[in-house]
């Protein structure tokens, strides 16, 4: 019996911040799949991770510029790692199944994580100071053992209870218990969906090493902007390995390249990463483009 057609779902491109503020908001680009393009909708700003989660839940509208809470299907792809890497996690002794391990590191404060991992760090030998997941060479993403430059450890263990909290299935991951259920439709799709998402990996692959982004004023330079742009007319023209156009208006466009800090942008890779994997969905693919070998701790960058 052939498997049923993967529902219409609002697509979700993040770019998270562990500590989102007025001037540093977690950046959400909504948009759908339309053929082969995926057009954006709009940005939303959360200036708060609870306004962020509970706009995920559904329970309010949560942003600056939101008017009403996000719907009850999604598919999202968001910036920040959703596992430890299996050494790290194996050498602290924690549990090593990843909902045991999420409960365990989201009891723990800041201060404690950065205190395990720097005496983890500290009994390495120089050049192999940090733990690496097996995505994390081939994404060229950093460590999520991080806690600084980028501290992408705090990242998740501000966003993942999150996504928990919202009922999503993290596919390879996390299906859903008894004590956390995942909504599912009538044919089994679970209404949302959370996959791992890294924007550098896709900017990369247009721009290479170029830099097109900094939080930093002084450093927010006309090259950067050039290299923006430069970016934006890539993915408008679908010259990527997704094989997946950017359909924008000419006020968005403008918008994403005059964003220095990036954040718009890179919620708008983080958009086309979610557009690719319900295409692999929408091929049958159960596991909307993760490798069936990924290591069900650790997890994977969605289209690494």
């Amino acid at each position: 019996m052939p498997k049923a057609a993967v529902p219409p779902r609002l697509l979700l491109g993040c770019d998270f911040s562990s500590s989102p503020s007025k001037r540093k908001p977690v950046v959400v680009a909504l948009g759908c799949a339309l053929g082969g393009r995926i057009q954006l909708s709009k940005l939303e700003r959360f200036e708060s991770l609870k306004a962020f989660g509970d706009w995920l839940s559904g329970a309010g509208s949560g942003a600056a510029s939101a008017s009403t809470a996000a719907p009850p299907a999604w598919l999202g792809a968001f910036d920040l790692p959703f596992g430890l890497p299996r050494e790290l996690v194996e050498t602290l002794g924690w549990p090593t199944d990843w909902l045991g391990c999420i409960q365990h590191y989201a009891a723990l404060s800041r201060a404690e994580i950065r205190d395990h991992f720097k005496a983890f760090c500290g009994a390495r030998p120089v050049g192999g100071k940090f733990a690496h997941r097996k995505t994390d060479i081939p994404a060229g993403s950093s460590p999520s053992m991080k806690w600084v430059n980028p501290p992408v450890a705090y990242m998740l263990h501000a966003g993942v209870p999150l996504l928990l909290q919202a009922g999503a299935e993290l596919p390879g991951l996390h299906t859903g218990t008894l004590a956390q259920p995942v909504s599912r439709d009538a044919q089994g799709f679970a209404h949302r969906t959370a996959l791992e998402a890294y924007p550098g990996l896709l900017a990369r692959e247009v721009l290479g090493r170029t830099s097109y982004k900094s939080d930093d004023p002084k450093a927010q330079t006309p090259e950067r902007l050039i290299a923006r742009k430069d970016l934006i007319t890539a993915l408008e023209h679908g010259q990527t390995r997704l094989g997946l156009a950017l359909k924008l208006s000419h006020a968005q466009r403008d918008a994403l390249a005059d964003d220095a800090s990036g954040d718009s942008l890179d919620a708008v890779l983080c958009l086309l990463q979610a557009g690719w994997a319900l295409n692999c969905a929408q091929k049958g693919d159960v596991r909307y483009g993760l490798p069936a070998d990924l290591d069900p701790l650790e997890g994977w960058i969605v289209s690494a």
